[in-house]
């Protein structure tokens, strides 16, 4: 994809696909299906409704993945049919588009500016899911609540490397195996590039550490006592602080 004009970024706007971006987006998309049939004499047009204007679709798609909104409440001047960009979400989700899509931006990005391996991070976030689906669950923050989980792996520069998504009530650690192995491009040979995994306090059992050591990273993990005991005194040194501190000032 190197052979490919940059893409402007300053000409659009965060969440518009602009003319470079989409050369490399339109690569990656499935080919439209020929609307003949037969051979010869006896091909002919089968009729149905024409496919929709594929590049306004993913443009549609963008706008909600950035903004957040509602499908039905998607701009229907500018985007079309709100039904239409989530109907070819699910298609193209289902053929694989968007990772292939992840997977040439961290060639290219490798290529540029060079994916930071030394140094990755892991870590789970919950989100609603009001609407349900087969990777939700209870949310234990939300008083039960359907909701998700996003285990994500990045680089030191927060670059995705690699993404799970499951039901907000699985623990993080259940997570971590499937995290580190879902990127879509290879990771360098740990015994080549020494690379190294930090990991918060909710990974501090033996299980993830078997498996981030498994996988040849590094681990860097807080112990759970440790981690609430130095919690707990920062805390009260900031209240004593508070009320004992006094300006250096003269006066």
């Amino acid at each position: 994809m190197s052979v490919v004009e940059q893409t402007q970024y300053a000409d659009v706007a965060s969440w518009e696909l602009s003319d470079s971006l989409w050369a490399r987006i339109e690569l990656l998309l499935p080919k439209v299906k020929s609307r003949y049939r037969g051979r010869g004499k006896n091909r002919k047009h089968v009729g149905g409704r024409p496919p929709a204007e594929r590049r306004q679709v993913m443009r549609g798609i963008l706008y909600v993945l950035r903004t957040g909104c509602q499908w039905n409440a998607l701009p229907k001047a500018t985007y079309g049919s709100g039904k239409t960009a989530h109907k070819y979400f699910q298609r193209w989700t289902r053929a694989g588009v968007f990772r292939r899509m992840w997977q040439a931006g961290l060639i290219e990005y490798d290529e540029v500016k060079g994916i930071a391996w030394k140094w990755q991070a892991a870590d789970g976030a919950m989100t609603k899911a009001p609407l349900g689906g087969p990777k939700t669950g209870p949310n234990p923050t939300a008083r039960s609540k359907s909701g998700t989980k996003r285990s994500l792996l990045v680089d030191e520069r927060g670059v995705p490397l690699g993404l799970v998504v499951s039901g907000a009530n699985t623990p993080d650690g259940q997570l971590l195996a499937t995290t580190l192995t879902s990127g879509p491009v290879e990771r360098p040979d740990p015994t080549e590039t020494q690379q190294h995994l930090c990991l918060d306090k909710a990974y501090s059992d033996a299980p993830s550490a078997e498996i981030a050591e498994a996988q040849g990273y590094v681990l860097h993990v807080p112990d759970k006592a440790n981690a609430k005991k130095n919690a707990n005194a920062s805390r009260g040194g900031a209240k004593r602080g508070a009320g004992s501190w006094k300006s250096p000032m003269p006066g």
